[in-house]
């Protein structure tokens, strides 16, 4: 059955680390992998979470398995982080939420879902979107498209690319977006562009699905919801939320899928398919995650603990932005990288060529993806200057 395989292809980012891993020199630097760490390089445990972790060990909480959708308590959590306590979509009981095996898992089971229950619609990705949303819905069967996002030009958004594209679409097509810190770009929507986005729905009838991975990374945990929240009178959508960043959740594969309806019984009727798609799959969630989460959003005090340790993570992402800007700037290259300040979350388009991150990789064991995107939640203030001047050895001698 399995004599005429061929090698699997390495995955573009994780490939990368197994690369890294193995790489003996000791300067080297990782800035693909999609994982924060601290100004020491750790990927550290919140204090939130050590705190949560206690009080789960002292309650003795059962190990007995949770609903197909998971806790009720998780997911009114999740929907009141997501949309907001005080929003129209929750005022109205509009919306359902599954606890899900990361946001990986999120999205596959709305794949599925769209596939057995959306009529095999089209899904389109921005261009360029994070690798792994086309392995996710290829493996669905849906076919996929891509609509025009990142500018290498002006290192920005190509709005009116992407409205001409989308203004073609229509009920049976499916619209994955970012909710915030765009994967790999770091470049989101402003107010009024969601605004636009959202009425470009309302006239052409097309689903939005958001990818919400980081919430809280980019502009704050309410102002990273904008997006989404522009979208509350759409009469269905699907979001797909991520706890592995901002609850440093990783190895617990924390996620959630949130589906809205146009009223409270169309949410009932779609959920109850979605539960029959997760029963399928893997039949029900992981507890450890949710239950941390749950712990966390659910006091008052721990809240507000992990508030300040998101936004610290935020301010330090931001700070190493400024820092690399101004130290390629003290090298001398002659090119304005100031663009990077102006993007958000962990992840930034750099503007360096597949030959340039060859040769960062080659000659100074910085290892970059394919594209020139950069995890900038890897560079500390023990490597920026290291990381700046293998820069520009690299632009200097173009």
């Amino acid at each position: 059955m399995f004599e005429k395989l061929e090698p699997a292809p390495p995955d573009p980012i994780l490939g990368l680390t197994e690369a890294f891993n193995k790489d003996p020199r000791p300067e080297k630097v990782n800035l693909g992998v999609g994982v924060y760490q601290d100004a020491t390089g750790r990927t550290p445990t919140f204090d939130s979470i050590r705190e949560a972790q206690k009080r789960l060990l002292q309650a003795d909480v059962s190990m007995n398995y949770l609903p197909i959708p998971g806790a009720p308590a998780y997911a009114n959590a999740v929907r009141d982080l997501v949309f907001g306590a005080d929003s129209r979509i929750v005022q109205d009981n509009r919306s359902r939420t599954a606890h899900t095996p990361g946001g990986t898992g999120a999205l596959r089971v709305a794949a599925d879902f769209l596939a057995v229950h959306g009529g095999r619609p089209t899904v389109w990705f921005s261009q360029p979107t994070w690798p792994n949303h086309n392995g996710v819905f290829e493996a669905a069967g849906l076919p996929i498209q891509s609509y025009p996002y990142y500018d290498r030009a002006t290192q920005g958004i190509d709005f009116a690319g992407m409205v001409a594209c989308l203004s073609r679409l229509g009920p049976k097509d499916v619209v994955l977006m970012h909710a915030c810190c765009h994967n790999p770009s770091g470049l989101d929507p402003d107010a009024e562009q969601w605004k636009a986005l959202a009425e470009l729905q309302r006239k052409h009838g097309f689903l939005p699905l958001f990818d919400f991975a980081y919430q809280g990374l980019g502009r704050g945990l309410e102002p990273d919801s904008e997006g989404i929240r522009a979208f509350s009178d759409a009469p269905a959508m699907l979001v797909a939320s991520s706890f592995s960043k901002n609850f440093g959740l990783y190895n617990q594969r924390t996620g959630a899928l949130s589906f809205v309806g146009q009223t409270s019984e169309a949410a009932d009727l779609a959920f109850g398919h979605l539960k029959r798609t997760i029963r399928a799959m893997y039949s029900n969630p992981p507890a450890y995650g949710g239950a941390l989460v749950t712990t966390v959003l659910g006091d008052p005090a721990l809240r507000a603990i992990w508030r300040e340790e998101v936004d610290a993570m935020r301010a330090r992402i931001a700070e190493m932005r400024s820092a690399l800007v101004r130290g390629l700037e003290a090298e001398g290259i002659d090119r304005d990288f100031s663009y990077l300040t102006e993007q958000y979350g962990m992840f930034s388009f750099s503007g360096l060529s597949d030959a340039h991150v060859n040769a960062l990789r080659d000659r100074f064991a910085i290892y970059i993806v394919k594209g020139g995107r950069i995890n900038v939640a890897g560079i500390t203030p023990g490597n920026v200057a290291y990381i700046c001047k293998s820069v520009a050895t690299v632009l200097k001698a173009d």
